[in-house]
């Protein structure tokens, strides 16, 4: 699939489009002097520009939905001080420039009234500008826990990704993308509680097998309003699920469903799971989003073509 191949690399982030350029600034009335030191064998696609600020658009697959504003006063007095010591990277679009990575930088440097900044201008696809612009924000550390998921379903839903191929490109594990995920089935309340740093993704997780939403809810509120730890907003929860009508014990899979589930898994770039009754049985496909649930519905239709 198309998409593969352009994922090829893109686990490097911000190696891959530096290259081998050294920048070193020298602050002068809020602008900065930058001098390039390229290697020997030049590239002219590792050159730095100075592009006018009013240019430069923010990026529209810009996974990071919210701006700490202290942090960004923090980060415009640092430009101010020592220079913006790290270019901002850029692609062209029909009316100027639409930022890949640094657009925190880009607005530290508006607000203490930089005219034109250091900047690296790469020809992507939408595609590519996205896929780097969440691998940028994940390899910095710079989204909440639902800004991550809602990336990486966006991968997978939007471009064709695998959760393998998810894992390799942003230099996280398996488990943890699928951890990741499994938040998006929360109600929109907790994943807003969990994005604003009231609870932590262990707490969201310890709800997420309680079906009832009303229930999830009324524990997550209770553990920001008591000050629980996961620990004892696991075990609260595992009351809660006690207390519910009890569900027939899964059978144990053989190894032969198991492995049918794992190529279907690697075949659809989702969770497959197969339920067996005799002769019989149905196969249930996960997906996250609409976005994925059109992906999926594409590929099968072209499986059957």
């Amino acid at each position: 699939m198309a998409a593969t191949k352009k994922q090829r690399g893109l686990g490097r982030g911000l190696d891959a489009l530096f290259g081998d350029v050294e920048i070193s600034t020298e602050k002068t009335n809020k602008t900065e002097k930058v001098e390039i030191k390229k290697p020997a064998a030049e590239d002219t696609a590792t050159g730095i520009s100075y592009i006018n600020i009013n240019d430069i658009k923010p990026n529209s697959n810009q996974p990071r939905k919210t701006f700490d504003e202290e942090k960004l006063e923090e980060l415009a007095a640092s430009i101010e001080e020592h220079g913006l010591i790290q270019p901002i990277v850029l692609r062209t679009v029909e009316k100027g420039y639409e930022i890949v990575a640094g657009e925190r930088r880009w607005r530290a440097a508006r607000k203490i009234g930089i005219k034109e900044v250091p900047c690296i201008i790469r020809e992507l696809t939408d595609e590519e500008n996205m896929l780097l612009a969440i691998i940028e924000n994940m390899q910095r550390e710079d989204l909440n826990p639902i800004e991550e998921a809602e990336g990486i379903n966006q991968m997978i839903g939007t471009y064709g990704l695998t959760q393998d191929q998810v894992s390799k490109s942003v230099g996280k594990s398996r488990p943890y993308i699928t951890n990741c995920l499994r938040l998006l089935k929360l109600p929109q309340k907790i994943r807003d509680y969990v994005a604003k740093g009231e609870i932590s993704t262990g707490h969201a997780r310890a709800v997420i097998s309680i079906e009832d939403e009303e229930k999830q809810i009324k524990l997550i509120e209770a553990a920001i309003k008591e000050g629980l730890s996961v620990r004892q907003m696991e075990k609260l929860s595992q009351k809660s699920k006690a207390g519910a009508k009890p569900k027939a014990r899964p059978r144990t899979k053989n190894a032969d469903v198991r492995r049918v589930e794992e190529d279907l898994k690697d075949a659809l770039g989702t969770k497959v799971t197969l339920n067996q009754k005799g002769k019989k049985g149905k196969i249930e496909i996960e997906y996250y989003s609409k976005d994925e649930l059109e992906r999926l519905i594409e590929l099968l239709r072209k499986i059957r073509a």
